[in-house]
């Protein structure tokens, strides 16, 4: 039975904002472990996709289980854009606030999340990555949501499957056509030669795509959608994401460049199914992904518990947590250079994936407290800023 919105109880209302919170906490908690790795085990760089031929299953499930934060995040964001334009008070635009997000993100990777990776404002190359590819992606949901849902939906669909469809595009380097894919299909570099190199790492077009579903889904989340309806149509939506899935991968029809192959124990099997390409997403890389995370919303919204909770603080905050922990990790990694020496290259690194998934464990409750004092901030303060972060 659905649950007018004047017969909703309060806390089934704040339930329904809370657990994009908790989502989005979650997987930025997992990201860590990920940030992890790329600060102190970088001497076992792995590849899109990864060789499960070189890669050990605990270091292949790490990097597999951080796949699923870039594709929530960005749905996640189209979502929040949604109830962003329908408040209590009635609907608004939502186009300057997209814009002027979306461009400061883009400021944000080039000048202050380039620095907390490579410790210098020159680095030999400047890498365009998530939070840039997130701000264009919000620059053109701000121009795109105004259209009708369903206009919407369909198109954002329409790029994700479609996009395999264009991969046998290719143009000169240095031409228009060139630019253009690098940006939107390929990643590549958009500058290669001289001081300062620049690459696109986190081509944009699929990432539209997600965004547009995000915004689409942001009606599960009216306040007149019960809670028991709104479940049901996640666990449909993202049950029906993994039925494709396995029969798209599972065929090996469609939807992915490389075919899994049964390997010779069932992990290596496991992890050949679930090798899939991040850099563009693949239409089974966001099957997988938002599949599972569309169950994973509507299974934590039953829960309230202390790592909820917790979850929830971290993503209340999620701009201050990222741009913390980056520039926490550039200090523990040039602090323990300094203190124990090179070991791997020119920086120190640990032996084992234990040793990551240890590191970012213990770094969870240094991050918790500075986070929990923004979002509290965030919440009373009346500085237009911080909606920014």
């Amino acid at each position: 039975m659905t649950i007018s919105n004047s017969l909703t109880p309060p806390a089934a209302l704040r339930a329904r904002i809370a657990v994009i919170d908790v989502m989005r906490g979650l997987v930025m908690l997992i990201m860590l472990f990920d940030h992890v790795r790329e600060t102190f085990f970088m001497h076992h760089q792995v590849s899109d996709p990864m060789d499960i031929s070189t890669v050990e299953p605990a270091l292949f499930f790490t990097r597999t289980a951080a796949h699923f934060c870039a594709p929530m995040f960005v749905f996640l964001t189209g979502l929040s854009a949604w109830l962003y334009a329908h408040p209590a008070a009635g609907p608004r635009s939502a186009s300057g606030f997209l814009f002027k997000r979306g461009l400061l993100l883009v400021v944000l990777e080039v000048v202050f999340v380039n620095f907390a990776w490579m410790g210098t404002f020159t680095p030999a190359i400047l890498y365009l990555q998530v939070i840039w590819v997130i701000g264009l992606s919000m620059m053109a949901l701000a121009v795109l949501h105004k259209l009708p849902l369903k206009v919407l939906l369909v198109l954002g669909v329409a790029i994700i499957a479609g996009q395999h469809l264009f991969t046998w595009l290719h143009a000169e380097p240095g031409t228009p056509g060139y630019y253009l894919l690098t940006v939107l299909l390929q990643r590549g570099y958009l500058v290669a030669d001289g001081a300062m190199k620049i690459k696109a790492s986190y081509p944009l077009l699929p990432w539209i795509g997600v965004i547009l579903l995000g915004y689409a889904a942001g009606p599960l989340y009216a306040r007149s959608r019960s809670p028991a309806e709104r479940r049901r149509w996640l666990v449909a939506l993202g049950g029906g994401s993994l039925l494709l899935l396995a029969v798209l991968r599972g065929f090996n029809l469609y939807g992915e460049h490389l075919p899994w192959v049964a390997g010779d124990t069932a992990v290596q099997t496991v992890m050949s199914f679930v090798n899939f390409t991040k850099y563009p997403p693949s239409l089974d890389f966001l099957l997988f992904t938002l599949g599972f995370g569309m169950l994973g919303l509507a299974w934590l919204e039953t829960l309230d518990n202390w790592f909820v909770r917790a979850c929830a603080v971290f993503g209340g905050a999620p701009m201050f947590y990222y741009l913390l922990h980056l520039y926490l990790l550039l200090i523990i990694g040039r602090t323990l250079t300094a203190v124990l020496g090179i070991n791997h290259g020119d920086r120190y690194g640990v032996e084992h994936v234990w040793q990551v998934w240890l590191i970012a464990l213990a770094l969870m409750p240094l991050l918790y407290w500075p986070c929990r004092a923004f979002a509290n901030y965030k919440r009373t303060s009346t500085q237009a800023w911080v909606r920014y972060f």
